[in-house]
């Protein structure tokens, strides 16, 4: 039974109560470890009515890719391909998956794509070992659709809600009501996610008043940025807050030394992402550097869009794109060619050293993409 749809009704290429009939079998039956997370016992107590975090729920570490939204030639949202992602984490062992976020060109979405996309990534992710993360953020603020956004999630079977702040809010009480009434909305896990200058206090207040709260994708540049932040928001939340990284994770070996939970890259190389993750928590740090070295080195071969990764390693169908957001610099800039292909790109630069011109490698089209990942990622691609 599907949430009522709302009245604009954007034509998408499949009908969804017939595409989700047809997903049913869908993936992996493996559940991840349980993580519940209990409160320190001198934390701050609870907001009143907040909702405290069920245990049982899917393991919230590892790599958590940012979803795509594939479109079709007419821009219709294409659900088979934006499922096909989930089928691909599955199979992949990649541990979680999110959508729609900033890299998901989510403010391209209208209400009723936010909610088909939705329903067809739960779907298919049924009884599947990948914990699949849903963003319930408002382009306008609106925290009744908000709430729309998450109440669906629940009832579709969500393993966890993410949300970006309202756009153009910078006052921190106000960011403070907002994830508290984000918070009381469900059971959900409810990850954080930061921009702009969202200070190490205001996420650590959050922590104190929403039990909910628990992980921070942290892509704010107050104090630092996210490899500057980390220890203190560690320290100051006992360790009990675990933090995501963002921004292409461009610097996994240090995130994963500074203590990072999770990282959130792109799909296309979310396989590869993951087992470098597997390795490095397995206490193999050497080869999951040199596993790291491999999506720098493949990268490094020419530039190369996101999609074309996609539909070479058959996530996308040929032809699919992806409806990215407009571009407006900073962090809330949809990710484009090599850095979107495997979420690196200014790793292999800053590695490089030196100074002077930055030279762009050369542009690969499909076929050359293809004979890449043949030649150089095949052994190591677990999708």
């Amino acid at each position: 039974m599907h949430a009522k749809k709302p009245a604009t009704k954007p034509s998408v290429c499949v009908q969804r109560r017939d595409f989700i009939q047809l997903l049913g079998a869908g993936a992996l039956g493996i559940a991840l470890a349980s993580a519940g997370s209990a409160r320190a016992a001198n934390s701050v107590p609870a907001a009143a009515g907040a909702p405290v975090p069920r245990p049982g729920r899917k393991q919230l570490q590892g790599l958590f890719p940012i979803g795509s939204t594939p479109v079709t030639g007419d821009d219709k949202l294409d659900l088979e391909s934006l499922a096909a992602q989930v089928t691909f984490c599955n199979r992949a062992g990649v541990h979680g998956f999110v959508w729609p976020q900033i890299a998901s060109g989510w403010t391209t979405l209208s209400e009723a794509e936010r909610m088909a996309g939705t329903e067809a990534i739960l779907a298919t992710g049924k009884g599947g070992a990948t914990t699949l993360v849903v963003g319930v953020q408002s382009k306008t603020g609106d925290i009744k659709e908000v709430e729309r956004y998450a109440k669906h999630a629940v009832k579709n079977g969500a393993d966890a809600i993410v949300s970006l702040p309202p756009p153009g809010v910078a006052d921190e009480k106000i960011l403070l009501d907002y994830y508290q009434q984000v918070g009381r909305m469900t059971e959900l896990p409810l990850i954080v996610q930061t921009l702009d200058n969202m200070s190490i206090d205001l996420v650590v207040e959050i922590f104190k008043t929403v039990p909910t709260f628990r992980h921070v994708k942290d892509e704010s540049n107050a104090g630092g940025g996210a490899l500057m932040r980390i220890g203190e928001i560690r320290k100051r939340t006992n360790d009990e807050l675990k933090v995501f990284s963002g921004q292409g994770v461009r610097y996994m070996i240090t995130e994963m030394e500074l203590g990072f939970s999770g990282h959130c890259p792109g799909v296309p190389l979310a396989d590869v992402y993951a087992a470098t993750f597997d390795l490095w928590h397995a206490g193999r740090h050497q080869e999951a550097f040199d596993m790291f070295g491999r999506i720098l080195a493949f990268i490094s071969l020419g530039t190369m869009g996101r999609d074309s990764v996609l539909i070479a390693r058959g996530i996308f169908k040929p032809g699919a794109r992806s409806r990215n957001a407009p571009m407006t610099g900073g962090a809330h800039a949809a990710p484009g060619a090599a850095g979107a292909a495997a979420g690196a790109g200014a790793a292999g630069a800053s590695a490089a050293g030196g100074a002077g011109a930055v030279h762009n490698p050369p542009p690969l089209d499909d076929q050359a993409v293809i004979a890449a990942l043949n030649s150089y990622m095949k052994p190591y691609l677990r999708g």
